[in-house]
């Protein structure tokens, strides 16, 4: 056996070498509100080694065997806490039951997104999230309305999320080194995290306004069949990326309310 795992494209890997940004990362938990924390994606183990020194309780979730089989032998004190999962398709139920967990990791660039989004369907029990994204999806993620990076992801995650872009890590400290930039952004859920409104149909109004996102929200929603009345409040003669998630979350009653 091999005392190095080889990085596999298919898989996104890009192993993080630099001790210091892994302690960073590490130290980005703020440990409040959970005892568990679950690291996707962990390779070698370079940020798992600094969650273990934490006062909580580590689990990993791998779905490459080559990294789990250097885990097992690397890490006793995981032996059972390590899920050989792929992360979108594992009930996290199974493991945590109905306690709350954060989520951390140096994360896969081409499922990070995902990773988000599934963070949002459980944030009833996902208290915290941090972790190292490609630069400009990170960013994209903590941008304020009025930002031309501001979109769907930016709405979802802040309506639940207060977002947080935290370092940039340069491509050196990844083997193989990756082609851009990575970015270490945090998530901490807000206090309130229910909306006022009907979440799905505001999930699908943002969604919907997006998809078109140079047009104003008049064009943008015209599938939403809204009165001539509605049409005209001024919320309407904005483009998408000028409404802040509290517009949208007042303009998600409003066209509930038109519906009655």
């Amino acid at each position: 056996m091999s005392d190095k795992v080889r990085a596999k494209k298919h898989l996104g890997q890009h192993f993080l070498k630099d001790e210091n940004v892994a302690q960073r990362i590490a130290d980005t938990l703020t440990l409040n509100g959970y005892k568990n924390v679950l690291e996707i994606g962990p390779g070698m183990g370079v940020l798992t080694k600094y969650l273990l020194k934490k006062p909580i309780a580590t689990y990993v979730c791998e779905i490459d065997t080559e990294s789990v089989v250097y885990l097992q032998a690397h890490y006793l004190q995981l032996s059972e806490r390590i899920l050989e999962e792929d992360f979108l398709k594992y009930d996290l139920k199974k493991t945590f039951h109905d306690e709350s967990f954060a989520i951390i990791g140096n994360f896969p660039y081409n499922i990070s997104t995902q990773i988000v989004f599934k963070t949002l369907e459980m944030r009833d029990q996902i208290p915290e999230f941090s972790g190292m994204f490609q630069k400009e999806v990170a960013q994209r993620i903590c941008a304020p309305h009025g930002n031309k990076t501001y979109g769907i992801l930016s709405v979802l995650t802040q309506a639940f999320y207060d977002a947080e872009y935290l370092f940039t890590v340069p491509p050196d400290v990844f083997n193989p080194p990756p082609k851009v930039d990575s970015g270490v952004m945090r998530l901490i859920r807000k206090e309130n995290f229910t909306l006022p409104c009907n979440e799905k149909l505001f999930f699908r109004v943002v969604k919907t306004a997006f998809q078109q996102r140079r047009k104003t929200l008049r064009n943008s929603l015209k599938t939403f069949n809204l009165s001539n009345n509605l049409k005209e409040d001024a919320i309407f003669g904005l483009r998408p990326e000028q409404v802040s998630v509290q517009g949208f979350v007042d303009l998600t009653i409003k066209i509930a309310n038109d519906a009655i």
